[in-house]
């Protein structure tokens, strides 16, 4: 398959997946007699993984390590867990930081709100503090 179908298959632009390619993040890509990449089905699930590791977090350099882990096979299975659980702690952090903003901002939201229908003063502004 060429480079345009599987980046309307697999939900990404071409030059993401010319860079994945060139930086190991499809391993074993096959060339036509032209250069040009030949994707086929392991080529396009290696991208599928990539880019879902992409959207949960991951930098392209600890996508590159657990790529790497995954072509070693079954002995590096911890190792990958661990990169997992890792990833998933950051993540977990992420969320509860974003849950204080949409408190903090939802507070500041309900003020505003009951200074809108009261007419009241406008305490929220930090010039009249």
């Amino acid at each position: 398959m060429e480079i345009k179908n599987v980046a309307r298959i697999v939900g990404l632009n071409e030059n993401t997946i010319r860079y994945y390619s060139d930086n190991g993040l499809i391993p074993n890509i096959k060339r036509d007699k032209n250069n040009h990449r030949i994707f086929d089905e392991e080529a396009i699930n290696w991208l599928i993984g990539d880019k879902r590791m992409r959207e949960a977090g991951m930098s392209i350099n600890d996508l590159k390590e657990y790529v790497d882990l995954c072509l070693k096979g079954k002995s590096t299975i911890k190792k990958r867990y661990q990169i997992i659980q890792n990833l998933k702690s950051q993540a977990q952090t992420q969320l509860k930081e974003a849950q204080q903003r949409v408190d903090y901002l939802s507070k500041k939201s309900d003020i505003y709100e009951k200074g809108i229908i009261n007419n009241s003063q406008d305490i929220l502004n930090p010039k009249k503090w």
